[in-house]
């Protein structure tokens, strides 16, 4: 029988990241549990001093986020290598609880009174974090911002996974997760011609999606046609994004980080000894590049 809980807990990391805060805009993927790797990156980067004042996710990215901002290394690890197989944080109880295989009422209510968050320090105005989710009746991305919204719930929309979870309603308008319709975040942070982008992919640089969506959608969300065109499109859209970013990496107008190799690590995955494997895989390769990254940022190496 595969083990509930990662087995090397007491190997993170932990700590506090320390008050420096670097200019920049910091680009998180989602991709469900393969997010661990984007959760070792950010410890790497607390651990060295590395906080950059804006960051933008989406789904697992908005979640990674918040232990980022917060300042808290280790938290997030902890949470997704401790809880995975609690059925009020992915399952059952979830399901009953928050109409989706994420239990974000166990996470914000009961799983940080075990693990507490540092909500001060998340919510100081010293550092900007915007979430993005999919607005059903448009089909366009929400930038919901830290400080204008009720962050917690937006975090919920951002990450609330679609044909498996019903709508998170806020104002009325029902939202599903932001990688309907922009899988990385970076259409905006384009446009705003920011001069030190850094995004954080969860999957190799080589991969790519097949164009179109199933008929499932459809069938699920016919009353919705503005989604089913964004679903519809999604795919060509992340990998022309991909092809975009990668790009301008080489040209070293941004700076990419992406796993080093293949991942495995499935969206629902549960084996506990891949998810920690991914993790580090995204604690090493940020470790490599740490000197690359801090000449990027224009910090002291």
């Amino acid at each position: 029988m595969k083990d509930k809980i990662y087995r090397d807990l007491d190997k993170l990391p932990s700590g506090r990241a320390d008050s420096s805060i670097t200019d920049g805009c910091l680009v998180l993927e989602g991709g469900g549990w393969k997010g661990l790797y984007t959760v070792g990156v950010l410890d790497c980067m607390m651990l060295n001093g590395i906080n950059i004042s804006s960051v933008i996710g989406v789904s697992a990215g908005a979640l990674s986020s918040v232990g980022y901002i917060s300042g808290q290394i280790g938290w997030s690890a902890r949470i997704d290598l401790t809880y995975r197989h609690d059925i009020n944080y992915c399952g059952f109880g979830a399901i009953l609880r928050d109409h989706g295989v994420t239990g974000f009422t166990y996470l914000f209510n009961d799983i940080t009174k075990a693990l507490p968050l540092d909500e001060e320090r998340l919510m100081s105005p010293d550092r900007k974090l915007a979430v993005t989710a999919t607005n059903l009746l448009t089909g366009k991305i929400t930038y919901f911002q830290k400080g204008k919204c009720d962050l917690f719930r937006a975090i919920q929309a951002s990450a609330t996974v679609p044909y498996v979870s019903m709508p998170v309603m806020i104002n009325g308008v029902p939202y599903l997760d932001g990688g309907c319709a922009e899988k990385i975040p970076y259409s905006r942070v384009e446009r705003s011609g920011r001069d030190k982008v850094v995004v954080v992919r969860t999957r190799e640089l080589s991969y790519r999606r097949k164009p179109g969506a199933s008929r499932l959608a459809r069938i699920c969300y016919g009353k919705y046609p503005n989604f089913v065109r964004s679903l519809e499109a999604a795919n060509e859209n992340f990998n022309a994004t991909a092809d975009r970013i990668e790009q301008k990496a080489k040209d070293g107008s941004l700076f990419l980080i992406a796993p080093s190799e293949p991942v495995t690590v499935s969206r629902f995955d549960g084996d506990m000894d891949k998810l920690g494997a991914l993790y580090w895989l995204g604690f090493h390769d940020m470790e490599r590049r740490v000197d690359e990254l801090k000449g990027y940022l224009g910090m002291s190496v």
